[in-house]
């Protein structure tokens, strides 16, 4: 195999590269992102990249058309990971297009278009509560309210950053203009492929999402003396709400998704006192985005219904919101040709995960490539799974697609 061993082999040194000992967490603008940068930034000089890090962190590999004035074949994924996470979402994406050059180079092959390979610093958005940072700047998107954000310790993204030796002022001037698509590979994070024996597919549609920070607010009392009719509970009243939230979804699950991802009593809670306060968040995607807004809005009433009549308040705080993102049908079809090459049958699936390509589906045409994932389809967690077999498989299919894109054909 001429990339299958050496990808996981990358990861598993990337798995090093962590917050916290004995499990993988690498967030935004910290050492450990630094770090995995350097290495990764290492990986593309040596495959015959130039590369660098941006003003936002982000690292960036260019393998020069040789024309140019060609425009830019954009790809890449994420290098920041969840709490306690796999060792394949986002770094695939990365690791597999250097591959890729790699091997282009090793031959003296030039494409038609300038290839940029972007580890993006920030998807997930654990650290300051915002997803797709890096994705967003290079798509002319970025929000400069997000830089005074402040992480769990209080320090903000301007801080944190200046801190890492990125330039805030310069964010503007990331912004991509001559982009001819953007491409990206990425394991499934799902069990479809799994189930149907094939070693990739062919992303159809990315899932638009949005998510609300929700505040319960009751009156906190001691839990020995106040009876139970006439208590204002804040946490029963965030449990129903969750419930609530989990059922509307359940019933609509052939379109929706819903997720309350952390919840928590304001200072930790204490056994014997009735909680007084709680937050908590919402996650709900879906690949149509009108079916998304009205389940947003139905459960909003729900939960305000649920705060009437339990005698809480509530704060209702929408933060993030992304529109579903469809796949180019030209680019789904070239894919599926470079698959069809490997003797696999080409399987069209939408992605109910977010992505980094999503940010630039206003600005370029865009496609993915899924390659499949073990154990269920796990992810985000470390039971995440890749088989070099299927990581050779995926990466011969995505250097296909590079030195038989035309851009000329998106015009």
């Amino acid at each position: 195999m001429r990339f299958g061993p050496d990808i996981l082999r990358q990861a598993d040194l990337l798995a090093t590269i962590s917050e916290e000992p004995g499990r993988i967490t690498r967030t935004f603008l910290t050492p450990q992102h630094r770090e995995a940068g350097e290495l990764i930034a290492g990986w593309m000089r040596e495959a015959g990249m130039d590369a660098h890090f941006d003003a936002l962190g982000n690292v960036v590999g260019r393998y020069a058309a040789a024309d140019a004035a060609a425009p830019v074949l954009l790809t890449g994924s994420h290098m920041d990971s969840v709490v306690n996470a796999g060792r394949y979402d986002g770094l695939f994406g990365i690791l597999s297009p250097i591959a890729c050059v790699r091997d282009l180079h090793r031959r003296g092959v030039r494409l038609p278009c300038t290839l940029e390979i972007v580890a993006f610093g920030d998807e997930e958005g654990v650290r300051f509560g915002v997803s797709m940072i890096g994705s967003r700047a290079l798509a002319g998107r970025f929000d400069h309210s997000v830089l005074d954000r402040r992480d769990a310790g209080g320090v903000t993204m301007r801080e944190a950053l200046h801190a890492f030796g990125g330039d805030a002022e310069a964010i503007p001037s990331l912004a991509r203009t001559n982009i001819a698509a953007y491409v990206e590979a990425h394991i499934e994070q799902g069990p479809v492929l799994l189930n149907e024996g094939l070693p990739v597919g062919v992303v159809t549609s990315i899932a638009g999402g949005s998510r609300v920070r929700v505040r319960v607010e009751g009156l906190a009392g001691h839990a020995g003396t106040v009876p139970m009719p006439g208590r204002r509970d804040a946490l029963a009243a965030a449990a129903e709400m969750v419930l609530a939230i989990e059922r509307h979804c359940a019933e609509r699950a052939d379109t929706l998704v819903g997720t309350v991802g952390k919840l928590a009593v304001a200072g930790g809670g204490a056994i014997n006192v009735i909680p007084g306060e709680v937050e908590f968040t919402i996650d709900l995607r879906s690949g149509d985005d009108a079916k998304r807004r009205a389940a947003l809005a139905a459960v909003e009433a729900q939960c305000r219904a649920i705060a009437q009549r339990r005698g809480v308040t509530i704060t209702w705080e929408p933060f993030f919101e992304l529109a579903a993102a469809p796949c180019d049908a030209r680019l789904q079809a070239r894919l599926a040709a470079s698959i069809a090459a490997h003797d696999v049958a080409p399987r069209f699936l939408p992605s109910g995960a977010g992505h980094d390509a999503m940010e630039f589906a206003a600005i370029a045409p865009i496609a993915m490539l899924f390659v499949r994932c073990g154990e269920g389809g796990i992810s985000h967690n470390p039971k995440e799974t890749l088989s070099a077999e299927d990581a050779e498989v995926a990466t011969s299919v995505f250097l296909h697609f590079l030195e038989h894109f035309d851009p000329r054909s998106l015009r």
